[in-house]
């Protein structure tokens, strides 16, 4: 397939749609609720007499009146006015990897045998999806070298979170609680890996990178390590792309001192059967199911952050932990040393399942060619950006190959023509991308630009989405206005983007809109 792939002709629909309570229409319904078979109600009894009266609603709940032809109509509606995954070619939201999903795997997520489990149900029922949650934990300790696993924490940064109070429950079991009062990270890692330890009392020392490389040196490290330092918390690759080749020297000195140190593996999808948390010498890390393991990413849920520690450190997990006695699965709740729970049951065991779906399906040498795929695939963008799109530049290692992102910046654009990353963002959508992922503070690259091209693209996808941004970067040369004033083909023209500080200006529910509106 030739670079030259032609770009489609897009223009997203626009509909003028009322928010569904607006549609509704009193008398109007959807579905007719059959009436109770006699035989049922005697069995059951008067269902006012069961449902205890301090559950009971006082009335009944507002919701909307509609018919099911009209319901259809406003959801697809809006369905035409959202891009995502399953619509765009979606490797503009770097980090996040947004890799095409295996659908068997959402049909083994909805089946009624999983998706109508209580997680209060009694263990004899519920051997099935312990087993899962067994399972998994069995795969991951395998690939990252890990002794034990929970699925609990909600995702990446609450992962992180836990893995704090880990650490700070072994520094204050060994009576250093009070002592160990410093967490090192990097400026370029994930920034939760400076927050969560912060919020543990800890505090945090930013190393910074150094000359022309994109990683702090070791001098800066052995700078700054003391008989205060708790631990590290780190990203590596970060988010440039860059793997930091002096990672196992960082670990052994903070070792030395007498910290721990956590991995942040969020972004695993370039490390699969190349590096493991075990052999770099880490103490703890996690993974993101819905990222890396195929769970479908979800805009902050339904996530899944699997933490995973050494041996010394399991004892702290968060319970309850499954385990098997050799005839049954069960969870184990008699864990005294345990820092307690970060989220209730289990976690969200439906990333769980996914996750266990698509290892399985794909076995060891599958993951190892997922990264190299990976890998390939954001080395290709990268030398067909950088080589063939005019104002974009790679900032750090040049001329290096990168893991599986690169952290762009469109800095020169910006000084040539006034067009900025913003400004690139919204005009992509008149391609039919997603706005892209900048970066998070703080900017150390200018004007961020941070793809991930994972392993389920192709090389005709990727073309395609290289040709939009050098068509983009050719029109902010030509007539910069045409950019800026971007998007002209989608469902909503360009907007004075503005924090919301006040929070009188949010309105979150339907009630607060009707009370805005002056609407009884």
């Amino acid at each position: 397939m030739s670079k030259d792939v032609k770009l489609r002709d897009f223009h997203q629909a626009k509909w003028d749609e009322p928010i569904i309570f607006e549609l509704s229409i009193p008398g109007q319904r959807g579905i007719l609720i059959p009436e109770v078979d006699d035989e049922i109600k005697d069995r059951v009894g008067n269902i006012n007499e069961i449902v205890p009266r301090n559950i009971k609603r006082d009335k009944r709940p507002v919701l909307p009146e509609i018919a099911q032809p009209q319901v259809l109509r406003h959801f697809l509606r809006l369905s035409q006015e959202t891009l995502g995954q399953e619509i765009n070619i979606d490797i503009g939201l770097g980090t996040c990897t947004m890799k095409y999903s295996p659908k068997i795997n959402e049909q083994f997520v909805r089946h009624h045998k999983f998706s109508e489990l209580h997680p209060l149900q009694d263990e004899e029922t519920t051997q099935g999806v312990l087993e899962i949650i067994y399972k998994t934990e069995a795969l991951l300790k395998e690939i990252s070298g890990m002794d034990a696993f929970t699925f609990q924490p909600g995702g990446g940064a609450q992962a992180v979170y836990s893995n704090a109070s880990i650490l700070k429950a072994y520094h204050t079991d060994r009576g250093e609680g009070k002592q160990r009062n410093e967490i090192i990270t990097t400026v370029l890692s994930h920034p939760v890996n400076a927050a969560a330890p912060h919020t543990k009392g800890f505090k945090v020392i930013n190393l910074i990178p150094e000359g022309d490389t994109g990683y702090p040196s070791l001098e800066q490290l052995k700078s700054v390590v003391s008989e205060k330092t708790a631990g590290m918390f780190i990203t590596n690759p970060e988010d440039t792309g860059i793997f930091n080749p002096l990672i196992k020297e960082m670990v052994d000195i903070v070792h030395e001192a007498g910290g721990l140190c956590v991995a942040d593996i969020a972004d695993a999808n370039g490390l699969f059967g190349i590096s493991r948390a075990k052999e770099v010498g880490y103490d703890m890390c996690h993974y993101n199911l819905h990222k890396a393991f195929s769970s479908p990413h979800g805009s902050m849920g339904p996530c899944c952050g699997a933490q995973g520690v050494k041996d010394f450190l399991a004892k702290y997990l968060p319970v309850p932990i499954v385990k098997n006695d050799g005839e049954k699965y069960y969870l184990d709740y008699n864990r005294p040393d345990s820092i307690g729970k970060v989220r209730k049951f289990y976690g969200v065991i439906a990333a769980v399942l996914r996750a266990y779906c698509w290892i399985m399906a794909i076995g060891a040498d599958g993951l190892k060619e997922v990264s190299e795929l990976s890998i390939l695939n954001n080395n290709y963008l990268m030398k067909r950006l950088l080589t063939e799109v005019k104002g974009i530049s790679a900032p750090w290692s040049e001329g290096q190959f990168r893991m599986e992102q690169v952290r762009y910046s469109w800095e020169k654009l910006k000084e040539d023509t006034g067009v900025g990353t913003e400004d690139v963002e919204r005009r992509c959508i008149d391609y039919g991308l997603q706005e892209f992922y900048q970066s998070h503070p703080p900017y150390l690259v200018p004007e961020p630009f941070t793809p991930e091209p994972n392993e389920t693209y192709s090389k005709m996808e990727i073309d395609e989405y290289a040709n939009i941004f050098k068509k983009i970067s050719e029109e902010a040369y030509e007539n910069p206005e045409l950019v800026k004033t971007a998007p002209h083909n989608a469902s909503i023209s360009l907007i004075h983007q503005s924090a919301i500080t006040d929070p009188e200006d949010l309105i979150v529910t339907w009630r607060v809109y009707k009370r805005r509106k002056g609407l009884k």
